[in-house]
């Protein structure tokens, strides 16, 4: 029977893919389990227009994140921190901070998306690099500064 799959199966394709299946495997498992549907003329129009509108979509995702990705690059974000007589940080610098910082500039980067090896425990400038989707990868300059006293 050909099917077409309405979501990831493993071991047998992704979702949109159209395959060839026993019988007994669609009408038992499959399709009881609105995993496929059945392939006839109407349903292949109809997936089509699905992939079309999927692509657009992911098009449009992909500018977006780009815009973003750009606007960010090269960016310098300045934090200031207490330190100690002997010049060490009170705290440690971590994505978290930086994430709260980029947010203030309106910039909403989840923590998870900033690649630092380890937390910053001393002052002075750091390279950051953000990961965005489809692969796409932007910079900042992190200055870790004293905290200025009141």
């Amino acid at each position: 029977m050909r099917v077409i799959l309405l979501q990831d199966i493993e071991n047998l394709g992704k979702k949109y893919d159209v395959k060839d299946v026993a019988d007994g495997y669609a009408r038992n498992f499959l399709i009881p389990g609105n995993l496929v549907k059945k392939a006839d003329s109407k349903s292949l129009k109809l997936l089509e227009k699905q992939k079309e509108l999927a692509a657009k979509k992911v098009e449009q995702e992909l500018k977006k994140i780009q815009e973003i990705a750009s606007a960010i690059d090269g960016q310098e974000i300045v934090i200031p921190v207490k330190i100690g007589e002997e010049k060490q940080l009170f705290e440690s610098i971590t994505p978290q901070k930086i994430s709260e910082q980029l947010k203030e500039l309106g910039f909403e980067i989840k923590k998870t998306q900033i690649i630092l090896l380890e937390p910053i425990k001393e002052i002075g400038e750091y390279p950051v690099k953000i990961k965005f989707e489809h692969n796409l990868e932007a910079e900042i300059k992190v200055i870790i500064s004293q905290e200025k006293e009141k």
